[in-house]
């Protein structure tokens, strides 16, 4: 059995590392197997508590302490300070956040002030929390620059959205259609159907005990993201030949295999995240010709021959998905929001020639920024006459099922934020 104290000390360096601008996934692919699990749990509640947890720490000492032990100290505010919500009772949390200082030389001579940090937490909780209250990084968890965001873009579920992304996403599975049925699953499983082909599983559990999934039944992937497949489908039901342009790790280029009997090309320009796409494909008993290629460079890898559908999930802030990966919103400047929108227009500019008349294009952004999502469509049908928006999800918000009726299987559900926006192409 893992010490929690070990638990808190690999939690804590998830922590630092994200502060120190990396992403949590390089930091937990770091920490040993036995290990990784409970880590990744302590440092997922702990990055979605981090604002309060920050402000707390400036209560409780004017000067922070090294960088390491500063994260171990935060990582045990964000898990103690909400006794209702706590993981571990508090006095344990704050017991073997102590042990697990003086387990390593880096944190060991900061052991005494973490205590008395942590001890002081306890004591006055009530009156520390109030006095950070009123700071909206504290009570949100989110960059002030991110809360004003939300709140341009969207003046009536802000709120809402920040409350979704500080819970937990579920599990949730695609049912491969050529293996198997919706319902077929759900009778081997204690879950509920979403969308066409999704199932939320009752109870998370490592992928390889899901059944079905070392076959090649099932897949993971969120509701929000089984659209884009869905779509594809909708809109170019006998679709010759359709690219995905920004494939990798290849979830939505299966599902499109599953659907349809087409010519399948997915591009990813890193060939590492390449071979999961055929990793992808191999499981599922699909095919599809994949290239590591730059999608935009399309005189590099074109033939010429057009498009009857393009999937296009461009590359942006993840502002969608930060119940399942709540390191983005510490990672993120709002700078990124511009740099990101310059790509995703030259990647629409670029592969829209492409597309044969009379085909669809699908635009999708696992973001709720609108710079990413409405703004980006409207100003490209605005640029291209030949264009025309088609019946489209728009934006779909965390736990939000997004604006009834626009296609068939939107309706409420749980799942991540995204946007879609399906163009077509005048004959």
């Amino acid at each position: 059995m893992i010490a929690l104290w070990q638990q808190l000390q690999t939690a804590a360096s998830v922590v630092a590392a994200v502060r120190a601008g990396e992403s949590a996934t390089p930091a937990l692919a770091r920490i040993a197997g036995d290990v990784r699990a409970g880590a990744q749990s302590l440092a997922f509640h702990a990055l979605r508590n981090l604002g309060r947890a920050e402000a707390l720490r400036k209560q409780l000492a004017n000067r922070p302490p090294p960088p390491k032990a500063d994260a171990l100290l935060c990582t045990a505010i964000a898990l103690a300070w909400d006794e209702a919500n706590a993981p571990y009772e508090p006095f344990t949390l704050v017991d073997q956040a102590v042990e697990a200082a003086k387990r390593s030389p880096e944190t060991k001579a900061q052991a005494n002030f973490i205590n008395a940090c942590l001890r002081r937490l306890l004591r006055e909780r009530d009156a520390l929390v109030a006095a950070t209250d009123n700071d909206p990084v504290a009570k949100w968890n989110h960059p002030k620059w991110w809360i004003a965001r939300l709140k341009q873009d969207h003046p009536q579920q802000w709120q809402a959205i920040l409350e979704a992304n500080n819970s937990a996403a579920p599990l949730t599975l695609r049912v491969n259609a050529r293996k198997s049925t919706r319902d077929d699953y759900l009778a081997q499983v204690e879950g509920t159907p979403v969308g066409e082909q999704g199932v939320i599983l009752a109870k998370p559990k490592p992928v390889h005990e899901i059944p079905g999934f070392a076959e090649g039944v099932v897949s993971v992937q969120d509701a929000g993201a089984q659209l884009a497949g869905t779509l594809v489908a909708q809109h170019a039901p006998n679709a010759r030949r359709i690219l995905d342009a920004c494939a990798a790790p290849g979830g939505k280029t299966a599902h499109i295999a599953e659907l349809l009997d087409s010519e399948l090309i997915a591009l990813d320009v890193d060939p590492t995240r390449c071979e999961r796409i055929h990793d992808n494909l191999r499981r599922l008993g699909l095919h599809a010709t994949v290239l590591a290629e730059d999608a935009a460079n399309t005189a590099k890898w074109w033939d010429g021959v057009p498009f009857d559908a393009i999937l296009l999930d461009a590359p942006c802030t993840a502002s969608g998905i930060v119940r399942r990966h709540p390191d983005v919103r510490w990672l993120r400047r709002e700078s990124d929001i511009t740099s990101l929108a310059q790509q995703q227009q030259r990647l629409l500019t670029s592969l829209w020639p492409l597309l044969a008349p009379g085909g669809a294009l699908i635009y999708c952004t696992c973001s709720v920024f609108k710079a990413e999502g409405e703004a980006q469509i409207q100003s490209f049908l605005s640029n291209n006459k030949e264009a025309f928006l088609m019946p489209s999800p728009g934006h779909l918000l965390p736990q939000n099922g997004g604006k009834p009726g626009a296609v068939r299987d939107n309706g409420a559900g749980d799942h991540d934020g995204f946007f879609y926006g399906v163009v077509g192409k005048r004959g």
